[in-house]
């Protein structure tokens, strides 16, 4: 069952996180990455995580590294609203492959939505 595996440390988020692959991010904190989604669904789509959790999805990440996520969650959905005046904007999150996760380690996808 893909809810209950264990934290691969070889992950894309995590070699991102330590510099071993590439980004370009938007936003950076001591806890908190966020960055352009490399497949995007729509023009900003962005993706945001938390550095210092090795959790695989909402299920298992601490309370407070995800509270630290949301926040930024918030920030950036706001400015991708005021920056590229999109008709809406999808904040998303998915938990097992059954649900569409592919990246197992626990992340957030703002997309902005165009008419």
């Amino acid at each position: 069952m893909s809810l209950t595996r264990t934290y691969d440390p070889q992950n894309i988020f995590a070699r991102i996180i330590r510099g071993d692959a590439p980004c370009y991010r938007l936003y950076e904190d001591e806890d908190v990455l966020a960055f352009l989604d490399l497949y995007p669904q729509s023009y900003g789509h962005t993706l945001v995580i938390p550095k210092r959790s090795a959790a695989c999805n909402l299920l298992d990440v601490d309370t407070d590294a995800l509270c630290r996520v949301m926040a930024v969650v918030q920030l950036l959905a706001r400015a991708i609203v005021e920056e590229l005046q999109p008709d809406g904007v999808q904040v998303s999150q998915f938990n097992g492959t059954a649900a569409g996760q592919t990246v197992f380690h626990i992340h957030f996808h703002i997309v902005p939505r165009y008419e």
